[in-house]
């Protein structure tokens, strides 16, 4: 059986299919892929989930979006080999629980993704017998997911552009001890200076010949994987009241960890609504709560620092889901159905203030460690609580995800709690490393003819 189409959320390129979208990264007009119909799960599938490990839940949901893209027991082994590491749900208070995707091989819900996207990509490009370059821009910690998944891969080569005065010494140096196929190089801008000129590339004529696709978010490859641990979280979580739903708080910056938990609720997932917690970046509750867009431009420095977003990518693909249409510029063509919006997503800016207490009073409290984003999104959750009379509902199930391990940010973590965070395997040693690492200007003329001196 055929898998769905995907179609442009502009609108004005043709529809394609996963294997096609995932590999071509953006799509021609610009816009972002999403699928033409969203697979469902029934509630007798959903209930199935509760006592399956996590590759196996991966396995029935992304296998809804494969289908006839990929043979079974080869998208079987793929998630076998993707998910070989634990994804804790630790109990806070009440019925409140922080999701740690902090697991993987980098240390961050990035690995997701990012695992399963080299994999699938690997896999397509060895029956075409081609290859591809990969163009990333990260704000932390995509960079080095993105490295490590695809690191010595013979059929891929990967460019990573990060801003260089805005990622953690061991957020650098994850993604520059590599080498072989990964190059990196630090951008003198902001996260979306490096991302507008990944686009930029995309859509340059004369680089066609270079096969480039994307590895973030932009690529709805990023996207499919990010649903699982939505489904994994409340089938864990859940009580035995057939009526049980949950409340997600996403800490968020390009919005795509976001999207795959709204594909999560458009699937079937029993979502009663998302918090979405932003940093200082507040150009979304703004439009949320005005239905006026306006990038935050530059984007500002914040202590979470992977969500340096002034304009998210993913919005393009949320409005269009409510029924709008938002350019790559963040121009509105066609307002969203807000009310409908409103109904479901709860949005609110963290500030660095209210970051930092938000990491002592948890620890303090509860004896939970955050780190900074993990933080947004529990201060999110408690905001969400206050605007509605602090907890009106004492059973309801909350899950806040925490995207990256606290030993990612030891300074901040020592300054505010006066000890440095265990590291854990994957952060061991990464200081003796010798780094490897170029530097530009913000320019797309610089960045063009890196591409085409090294990747000719």
């Amino acid at each position: 059986m055929p898998g769905t189409l995907y179609y442009s959320t502009n609108r004005k390129s043709p529809s394609i299919s996963f294997r096609e979208a995932l590999l071509q990264g953006q799509a021609p007009d610009k816009g972002l892929y999403l699928p033409e119909i969203i697979p469902q799960l029934s509630a007798d599938e959903i209930k199935s989930f509760i006592n399956k490990p996590y590759h196996e839940i991966a396995y029935d949901v992304t296998a809804k979006y494969l289908a006839g893209e990929i043979p079974p027991d080869e998208l079987r082994r793929i998630v076998k080999e993707a998910y070989n590491y634990p994804v804790p749900l630790e109990p806070v208070y009440q019925r409140k629980y922080i999701m740690r995707l902090d697991q993987g091989p980098t240390a961050s819900f990035k690995d997701f993704a990012a695992r399963m996207m080299s994999r699938l990509m690997h896999y397509y490009l060895a029956l075409e017998n081609r290859s591809l370059l990969i163009l990333t821009a990260t704000s932390g910690d995509t960079g080095s997911a993105i490295a490590n998944a695809f690191y010595g891969l013979d059929n891929i080569k990967v460019v990573v552009l990060f801003p260089e005065k805005e990622v953690t010494n061991r957020q650098r140096k994850q993604m520059t001890t590599l080498g072989k196929n990964v190059k990196v190089i630090s951008i003198d801008g902001k996260f979306d200076d490096c991302q507008a000129l990944v686009k930029e590339a995309f859509s340059d004529p004369d680089l066609m010949h270079m096969n480039l696709s994307s590895a973030n978010s932009i690529n709805i490859g990023r996207l499919v994987p990010q649903i699982v641990y939505y489904f994994y979280a409340f089938a864990r979580l859940r009580v035995g009241n057939p009526d049980d739903n949950v409340i997600f708080s996403v800490p968020s910056g390009n919005f795509g960890d976001m999207m795959g938990g709204v594909l999560a609720m458009k699937m079937g997932l029993p979502v009663k609504r998302f918090i979405i917690g932003v940093n200082e970046n507040d150009e979304f509750p703004k439009y949320l709560a005005t239905g006026e867009y306006r990038k935050v431009e530059p984007s500002r420095n914040c202590i979470s620092s992977a969500m340096n977003v002034g304009h998210p990518s993913n919005l393009a693909r949320l409005v269009a889901f409510y029924g709008g249409m938002m350019d790559e510029k963040g121009v509105i063509c066609r307002q969203a159905d807000m009310e409908m919006m409103r109904k479901e997503l709860f949005s609110v800016s963290i500030t660095d203030k209210t970051t930092r207490q938000t990491i002592k009073d948890t620890w303090e409290d509860h004896n939970v460690l955050l780190e900074p984003h993990g933080a947004v999104g529990w201060a999110g959750l408690q905001a969400y609580l206050k605007d509605k009379g602090n907890d009106p509902d004492k059973d309801q199930l909350f899950v806040s995800l925490e995207t990256a391990h606290p030993a990612k940010f030891p300074e901040e973590i020592n300054k505010l709690l006066g000890f440095d965070p265990e590291l854990p395997p994957s952060l061991q040693g990464i200081e003796n490393k010798e780094e490897s690492c170029g530097c530009m200007q913000n320019e797309y003329a610089a960045f063009k003819e890196y591409l085409r001196l090294n990747f000719k």
